[in-house]
């Protein structure tokens, strides 16, 4: 289940352009596994400046009070996590999915975060399957996780994925969001 902010409706004027921009058909397997017929290549606009910049806006609003750094997934919350914490003001984290091998051997390149709040940011979640690896993992740093903001949310409206390690969503925009603007192309 996503939580949003009642300050930040979904944008339909957004949802369309990130719609037509970056909705692929095809079969396409995800990193949970399953397959979909349907793909939102994200890399798509978030190597768009514009419509990064509209996204990463629309998340302001969602990062929680008391968030004291915000932490992007590697490698789609990088970009996301780079604009959305400039526009903020709050410190940015990049999460790796593995603590480097070599040099400081960090899973979170960025200022300590052992008791501090970090709201993790990343760009789609389907079964949350980074972001529970990611809050797991910063917990171990001693970092207090409780909420990730994502671009686009595609888990089954009426479940949250992310109940098992106590994280809430909050989305820009849901799959129903895009799928409500959905026109087929020829």
């Amino acid at each position: 289940m996503t939580t949003t902010d009642p300050a930040a409706e979904p944008d339909p004027v957004l949802a369309r352009d990130i719609d037509v921009a970056c909705r692929l058909t095809g079969a396409f397997n995800l990193r949970s596994g399953q397959v979909s017929d349907t793909y939102f290549d994200k890399y798509l606009f978030e190597t768009d400046p514009v419509l990064l910049a509209r996204v990463a806006r629309q998340m302001v609003p969602l990062v929680p009070d008391g968030t004291d750094l915000l932490g992007g997934l590697e490698l789609g919350g990088i970009p996301l996590v780079t604009v959305l914490s400039s526009l903020t003001g709050v410190g940015a984290l990049f999460v790796r999915k593995d603590a480097k091998s070599y040099g400081t051997a960090k899973l979170a390149e960025g200022p300590p975060v052992a008791g501090r709040r970090v709201t993790l940011v990343e760009d789609i979640i389907t079964t949350g399957g980074a972001v529970r690896a990611a809050a797991r993992a910063l917990r171990e740093l001693g970092a207090v996780v409780d909420t990730v903001v994502c671009a686009i949310d595609r888990s089954p409206s009426d479940t949250s994925p992310l109940a098992d390690v106590h994280v809430i969503v909050r989305s820009v925009l849901t799959r129903a969001d895009l799928d409500d603007v959905f026109v087929p192309r020829r």
